[in-house]
């Protein structure tokens, strides 16, 4: 089954709008992360193959709390949108450093797309035949915009929320705020869906229903303890939930 607790919490005819995170709900961005640390993992005498892999994926996931920790305190010191204006200057000013003739695309920071994660992009084009989305998230707007349109599926998003957006990032409820007026709905009738606390945080700080999915950075009990209305496996199970006559998978994406 795909479902880790029940729909029981989730009011599905109240739901009239979708918001996305991006890394590790849409972005297979976990996996990326930790095949580059088992790469260099994989270095060290006796710690190799899949030994390296689990390490690495260990490693990953136990620092999903603290860094969103960080996320959280930045939002109460009202230091999150400036921090973030002031990395996406570092960067510009390490791109021009790195290619003064400005040969290179300055936006073009990863030019090479992360996977995303499995069963997702059918999940999209099915789901986007019945409601508005649009994906929120605390990078950078043109790297996500360079990653739908990668894959086909930009043109099924209203808005693409991003680190500059709005004055406030997650999770402070602002961007979805923003969000759901541009898909002109109210912010409760919003299902967020997202792979850690802070984006359940988001949700609920905004009164909107939340789901939270196992196929990214955060852990179960976390998300269970931030009041998640809906636990999924992975998040093309979401297609299951809200289009079951329409759930071209047929069963959980989740791997084993």
């Amino acid at each position: 089954m795909p479902i880790v607790n029940g729909t029981m919490g989730l009011d599905r005819p109240r739901i009239r709008a979708l918001c996305f995170d991006v890394d590790g709900t849409i972005s297979d961005t976990d996996d990326h992360l930790v095949a580059q640390l088992a790469a260099a993992i994989d270095k060290v005498p006796h710690v190799s193959g899949r030994r390296a892999e689990r390490l690495a994926r260990q490693t990953v996931m136990a620092l999903e709390t603290p860094v969103h920790g960080a996320y959280a305190l930045l939002d109460q010191l009202g230091l999150d949108a400036p921090i973030a204006r002031l990395r996406a200057r570092t960067r510009h000013v390490k791109r021009q450093q790195q290619d003064p003739g400005h040969t290179r695309n300055p936006e073009a920071a990863d030019e090479v797309p992360h996977d995303m994660v499995p069963g997702v992009q059918e999940m999209l084009r099915k789901l986007g035949e019945h409601y508005p989305m649009c994906t929120i998230t605390t990078g950078g707007a043109p790297r996500v915009e360079r990653f739908l349109e990668h894959y086909g599926v930009r043109d099924l998003f209203t808005a693409v929320v991003g680190a500059q957006t709005t004055r406030r990032m997650k999770p402070h409820p602002e961007p979805l705020l923003f969000a759901a007026k541009a898909m002109g709905v109210a912010p409760g009738e919003c299902l967020m869906i997202g792979d850690t606390t802070v984006d359940i945080r988001t949700g609920k700080a905004a009164g909107a229903q939340t789901v939270g999915v196992l196929c990214g950075f955060g852990t179960e009990a976390e998300l269970r303890r931030h009041g998640a209305d809906l636990i999924l496996r992975t998040t093309s199970d979401l297609l299951a939930v809200l289009l079951p006559e329409e759930d071209v998978l047929k069963k959980t994406a989740s791997p084993g």
